[in-house]
């Protein structure tokens, strides 16, 4: 019987797009992520397909749903406003791919966290560069601060600055639709001049009401990439050190042969 030297359960994975990697995560808070937002828990786990998929289904469900104009209203006393407004049949939608969402992020995270330890323990070694014909990509250490403040300032920035291409720019497409629909900007700017009763009547809540959730998303997925990744970068480092210094020659460095 031959024995396979493949690599069965690899840490990471580099493409031009960015670094997926497996790494622990607490499956609660996922779980929290992805009410928040359903897809961003998916998005923590680097399953970044499932989380952009159910993140578009999000808002448009929402939208056909009229759910966040429901809250509003509900949130004013309007109650009959706010069950005349609401679809019943999308909303029925709507439901179903929320609490699928956080159902499937959950597991998800109990079962990545069962193979990130299998993963440690078969130690594949790390490819610390991709480099091809369009794009260079490579493992550094990095500062979560700086990643933080960069989605803090524009969504999508945040991951741009961990090399996460596909998502940074999806991000920030997303972002200013957000920006667009909301009037959010030129709120702010009649705010700062004084037109109290425009800056509240120029905003629209339905669109107003996804950004406080995409924003901390962006944020602490940022902050929280950016350390995985200084993880990983110390973890390749182990591993090369071990490969290429020997038990015996760090005893010859020592002697100064």
């Amino acid at each position: 019987m031959t024995r396979t030297t493949a690599i069965r359960r690899p840490q990471t994975f580099i493409t031009a797009n960015g670094i997926t990697m497996l790494t622990r995560h607490n499956p609660y808070v996922i779980l929290w992520w992805s009410a928040s937002f359903p897809g961003f828990g998916h998005f923590v786990l680097n399953m970044y397909l499932r989380g952009t998929l159910l993140s578009v289904g999000e808002v448009i469900t929402n939208t056909l749903a009229h759910v966040n104009e429901a809250m509003v209203l509900s949130f004013c006393g309007q109650f009959e406003q706010a069950k005349a407004v609401i679809d019943p049949t999308w909303t029925y939608g709507y439901l179903m791919i929320y609490f699928w969402a956080m159902y499937d992020s959950y597991r998800s995270a109990s079962e990545v966290n069962k193979l990130t330890r299998l993963a440690e323990l078969e130690n594949a070694p790390i490819r610390p560069f991709h480099i091809s014909r369009w794009c260079l990509q490579y493992i550094e250490i990095k500062k979560p601060r700086v990643a933080a403040i960069c989605s803090l300032i524009f969504p999508g920035l945040g991951q741009l600055y961990n090399h996460r291409l596909d998502l940074g720019f999806w991000g920030m497409m997303w972002w200013w639709i957000y920006i667009g629909k909301s009037h959010l900007y030129d709120g702010v700017l009649a705010l700062i001049n004084g037109n109290l009763r425009y800056s509240t009547a120029v905003l629209n809540p339905h669109w107003l009401l996804f950004m406080p959730s995409v924003l901390g998303g962006a944020i602490y997925h940022a902050h929280l990439q950016a350390g995985d990744h200084n993880r990983l970068f110390r973890l390749e480092q182990r591993q090369y050190m071990t490969n290429r210094y020997q038990e015996a020659d760090i005893e010859r460095i020592w002697k100064g042969e």
